[in-house]
């Protein structure tokens, strides 16, 4: 299996689990709020965790679907020599803005999880020693699950996390930014071999409109 399949396999059963959860817990909360008048106190938090991963993870795997919404109009009316040159260029003002993305999620995931931010203001130019250790920051009220309890003695120093600790959904930030880069670089690939011409271009107006006469006719 390459690279690229085990990124879309995982985005895919990632997305999929997530929106499963969402809608069971969402359930659950409904039925125990209105059957036996009682909550779950963190069934909103989790499931604002878990949209945050939906759409972090979703960022990337919609340029795998090419399902991100794209202006071409200018592009449409060039030649295709100029089509792979806007196409080059459009494509690499996004892996520079994913990478600035990556560092800055790294920068604010890292205190949470133990770990030095970068320094410089654009680009990398090393780790801070002096970062605050934000390793014992708490979500509000999700509960710390026993299966995970391996990471106290590493980021809280043997002390017991009361709730779940932040660093873990805040994960996504550097996740969702690295996939982002790498589908990019992927897409950026094929414009510059040739086989395409444009990064994204979704078309959803369009494609209405063009279903639209037929269904009418029906």
């Amino acid at each position: 299996m390459s690279l690229g399949e085990w990124a879309e396999k995982f985005e895919e059963r990632a997305i999929a689990v997530i929106l499963g959860l969402m809608v069971i817990v969402t359930f659950i909360n409904v039925v125990m709020r209105y059957g036996f008048s009682a909550s779950f106190i963190w069934s909103l938090e989790i499931t604002l965790v878990l949209f945050s991963w939906l759409v972090l993870l979703g960022m990337s795997y919609c340029v795998k679907k090419r399902a991100h919404l794209g202006v071409d109009a200018l592009v449409n009316i060039v030649s295709r020599k100029w089509k792979r040159i806007l196409g080059i260029a459009a494509a690499a003002v996004c892996v520079a803005y994913a990478f600035l993305l990556f560092k800055g999620a790294w920068d604010y995931w890292a205190p949470f999880a133990g770990m030095d931010s970068t320094t410089g203001r654009w680009f990398p130019t090393g780790f801070d020693e002096n970062t605050r250790d934000r390793a014992w920051y708490e979500t509000e009220q999700i509960p710390m699950p026993d299966f995970l309890r391996f990471f106290e003695p590493m980021l809280n120093e043997g002390e017991r996390y009361e709730k779940l600790p932040r660093f873990i959904p805040y994960a996504i930030l550097p996740i969702g930014a690295l996939l982002l880069i790498f589908r990019l670089l992927r897409a950026s690939v094929r414009i510059v071999s040739g086989r395409e011409t444009v990064l994204i271009a979704s078309h959803e107006v369009q494609d209405a409109i063009d279903r639209r006469p037929e269904e009418d006719e029906n």
